[in-house]
């Protein structure tokens, strides 16, 4: 191996650490709203339009291979057919019900609600690291009174 095939080798190593590290801890505040606002907003453009490849794609590996498109969505067709446009969330930041945190699995757990009015977007989120970033494994969304 030349010596600049190895220096190349040894800076992929060095910079694909700080990745697998960063996936082991809690993201950033503003990584950490990211997350939850694109993957919310994903379902919310798959409940309005029906089309959920998109969302599909933003999925965890082992999400992806469970759930087909046309699973999802028969999974959220009842949240669907209430005809809940919530993408007003993009202008809030979510308020979380307690702080996100990585389990003993390597999940990273995030539950909270953006504060709307009149009603609210309840949220739990679960991600695991896939394809080199954090990316859902698990969604559940409810709509309530505050």
């Amino acid at each position: 191996m030349s010596q600049f095939a190895r220096f190349l080798s040894m800076l992929v190593l060095v910079l694909a650490a700080p990745t697998a590290q960063a996936q082991n801890k809690v993201p950033s505040d503003h990584v950490l709203e990211a997350l939850v606002k694109s993957s919310l907003l994903s379902l919310n453009d798959a409940n309005v339009t029906g089309d959920y490849s998109v969302l599909h794609a933003k999925l965890s590996k082992p999400f992806r291979e469970q759930f087909s498109p046309d699973r999802l969505k028969e999974t959220f067709r009842e949240f669907a057919g209430k005809h809940v446009d919530y993408d007003i969330i993009a202008a809030y930041a979510p308020v979380y019900s307690k702080p996100a945190a990585v389990d003993d699995e390597g999940k990273l757990l995030v539950e909270g609600y953006f504060p709307t009015t009149p009603n609210r977007l309840k949220f739990k989120l679960d991600f695991i690291p896939s394809d080199g970033e954090w990316k859902l494994i698990g969604i559940k969304v409810d709509i309530d009174s505050p």
